[in-house]
């Protein structure tokens, strides 16, 4: 009983087999990886909301295409940036490719907003990239650590028959030695778990910045398209002339 005072952990995996250090080995890189990949996608991830926000703030429905295009004229490294050029680039294409004098319809409308969504999607699945790596280690861990106390129960029960012994002193730290590496499965795969969903909510929230983004893109191209319509109607709208000499629109 003396060897379980002190560090007794450390030494139940000096007491483990090759097959038992082997799984503890790879869960240990399961946990470092999953931490890894945790602490850069939250930095990341925090810098983007707080990047979208702040576009978003200066950035009002009064805005018209000129300011927006202005938004894209100095460029940087957030995601609000390429989020704008994307979809700035394709509105810009789009005005220039068709007829100025032709009237907007709805269609033309809804094709750019679909595009906007596209481009959403397209942003959201970046920011979801090493979700399934941690949804795995938090599905795996578990059962490699069953694994591992699986195989140490067989030994254990092994080394009890050889010893022709079933006393407490026998059993424990055979039995121990097998349940470490369902403590270390449990270890990796409840933080991971807590980190997926962590990073589920993130991504979730990004996904409705830039939904919010895009709306706001809607409202200003709308708005331009209807007042480029307003304009067309006006112009081909026929004058009358009165005796006074004011000019009239005529009303159809």
């Amino acid at each position: 009983m003396v060897s379980f005072t002190g560090n007794a952990l450390w030494h139940l995996v000096q007491q483990s087999d090759s097959i038992s250090k082997g799984v503890l080995l790879l869960l240990l890189i399961l946990s470092i990886a999953c931490w890894s990949l945790f602490l850069g996608k939250i930095m990341i991830m925090r810098t983007h909301i707080k990047q979208l926000q702040k576009t978003i703030s200066n950035l009002p429905v009064e805005s018209s295409l000129t300011q927006l295009f202005e938004k894209i004229t100095l460029p940087n490294e957030s995601i609000a940036f390429y989020f704008l050029s994307d979809i700035c680039n394709f509105v810009h294409l789009f005005f220039k490719k068709r007829d100025a004098q032709k009237s907007f319809e709805q269609h033309e409308i809804d094709l750019i907003m679909n595009y906007a969504q596209q481009t959403v999607d397209a942003f959201v699945e970046k920011e979801r990239k090493g979700l399934a790596f941690l949804s795995t280690a938090a599905g795996v861990s578990p059962l490699l650590g069953l694994f591992g106390t699986v195989w140490g129960l067989v030994h254990a029960f092994i080394r009890i028959s050889q010893q022709q012994s079933a006393d407490i002193a026998t059993v424990a730290p055979g039995i121990a030695e097998a349940l470490i590496t369902t403590l270390a499965g449990l270890m990796v795969a409840i933080p991971a778990l807590v980190m997926f969903n962590y990073i589920q909510v993130q991504a979730r929230t990004i996904e409705c910045l830039l939904e919010q983004l895009a709306d706001r893109i809607e409202i200003i191209v709308t708005c331009c398209m209807f007042t480029r319509k307003l304009d067309a109607q006006i112009q081909t709208t026929p004058t009358v002339t009165h005796d006074n000499g004011s000019i009239t629109h005529a009303t159809r």
